[in-house]
């Protein structure tokens, strides 16, 4: 489909706003059905313009769909009411759940065995680097640090624990999503960046328990519930599980239906009404079922591959426009020095991570070099554990997840165009001849 030029996009838009603008009018006293039905509709016809709009300003398309969810959504002009977000949760999860399963079926056991060394060295300082940096540094200004400053410091130690986890996070959803843009799947380089933020989302949440279970023989009595590690374990253990049955269920059918469409949609909404209703990962589902369905069927899992990427352009605008739509950014009005603290140390332990990776062979210069770049995108995982935060500190819970929150949104802004920053960069090494392991 062609785009639409600059004027046209805009002049379509500001059509597009006040239609809407009357229709939410009009339809405010209307059942909740008719209004998310409304708003989803509206949505996708504004992000794929808005769509058009970043690729002529030489942005990710992602970027686009975020920031007019963003301008349509509550904290803005509201448009879309956040009850209407509320709504269309199932329809989030259900696009989540279809990017992850793109990203799970490009982990194949062939090629991970092959790289294993450097995807740990990878991963190792993808995650300890930050999250040792972003604990060591908010342990030492817990005592003015606002959510601390009237606490104990055996409590700053635990809200610092979890800021470095949350640090040791990024977005196999926001990676792959770019990647169908960017026709940058083949790539070695940026497949690498796929892998290690998979991994990252796996064991997060075993990282996560870990460190409520030595915050709690930290912590001033009744600041933590420790039932909440258990609750992570759960969460973890249980959506990997649901995704793997998935995916062998679907590796079964696949060889004998006539189409396959049908299965991949009963797939994702079996994800995400799982998701809803036992209270697991949509993003950790699709990426163990598209694991499943492309290691035990290959041959396969091709044509449902194809139907995947048919469906992936629709699914990527849903769930980025949804996110951007419901992004919180208000507690920035007055921790913004944190958060420019908090993320400053992200990036720069990220970097300084991926810059110890490359110590060896296994990992090229081009990775070492300009790999977190690709790793800055924070999504799903990290509001998982936002959630889960609130729940484990009762007391200021609430004021954490909220800061949480508003970081991942930043960084979901930022991200996707630092990414696509790294697979320029690593494109540019390809075609130059030096290659990308």
């Amino acid at each position: 489909m062609r785009s639409l030029r600059p004027p046209r996009a805009i002049a379509t838009l500001f059509v597009l706003g006040v239609m809407m603008a009357l229709l939410h009018r009009w339809t405010a006293r209307g059942p909740l059905e008719g209004r998310a039905t409304l708003a989803v509709g509206f949505l996708l016809l504004a992000a794929f313009v808005a769509g058009d709009l970043a690729q002529h300003a030489r942005l990710p398309r992602i970027t686009g769909y975020l920031l007019i969810g963003f301008a349509a959504g509550p904290p803005w002009l509201g448009l879309v009411r956040r009850d209407e977000l509320d709504a269309l949760a199932f329809v989030e999860d259900a696009a989540v759940a279809l990017i992850a399963l793109a990203a799970g079926e490009e982990l194949q056991l062939a090629t991970l065995a092959r790289s294993r060394v450097a995807l740990a060295r990878l991963t190792t300082g993808a995650m300890v680097f930050p999250f040792v940096v972003v604990s060591v540094v908010m342990i030492s200004v817990s005592p003015w640090f606002p959510l601390t400053v009237h606490h104990t410091l055996g409590d700053g130690v635990a809200v610092a624990l979890v800021l470095g986890a949350w640090a040791a996070v990024s977005s196999p959803v926001v990676t792959i999503a770019l990647f169908e843009e960017l026709d940058a799947r083949p790539a070695p380089g940026p497949g690498a960046l796929l892998n290690v933020a998979v991994v990252q989302d796996v064991v997060i949440g075993l990282l996560f328990a870990l460190l409520l279970a030595v915050g709690n023989a930290l912590t001033s009595p009744g600041a933590l519930n420790l039932a909440v590690a258990g609750v992570a374990l759960a969460g973890v253990t249980g959506s990997v599980a649901a995704g793997a049955f998935a995916g062998f269920a679907v590796s079964r059918w696949l060889p004998v239906v006539r189409e396959p469409w049908p299965l991949l949609v009963a797939t994702v909404f079996v994800a995400a009404a799982a998701a809803r209703l036992a209270q697991l990962e949509p993003v950790l589902i699709g990426l163990a079922a598209g694991f499943a369905v492309t290691n035990i069927a290959p041959l396969a899992a091709g044509r449902l591959r194809a139907e995947v990427q048919r469906a992936a352009p629709l699914a990527t605008a849903a769930f980025f426009v949804l996110a951007g739509a419901g992004l919180r950014l208000g507690v920035l009005a007055d921790l913004w020095p944190w958060m420019l603290l908090l993320a400053g140390l992200r990036v720069v332990s990220l970097r300084s991570g991926l810059g110890w990776a490359g110590r060896t062979s296994d990992v090229t210069p081009v990775l070492a070099r300009d790999g977190y770049l690709g790793l800055i995108s924070q999504g799903g995982t990290a509001l998982a554990l936002g959630h889960l935060a609130r729940r484990a500190f009762p007391e200021w819970g609430v004021s954490l997840e909220a800061l949480i929150v508003a970081m991942i949104g930043a960084h979901l802004v930022a991200g996707p165009i630092c990414l696509r920053a790294a697979v320029a960069r690593m494109r540019d090494i390809t075609e130059a001849g030096q290659g990308v392991t």
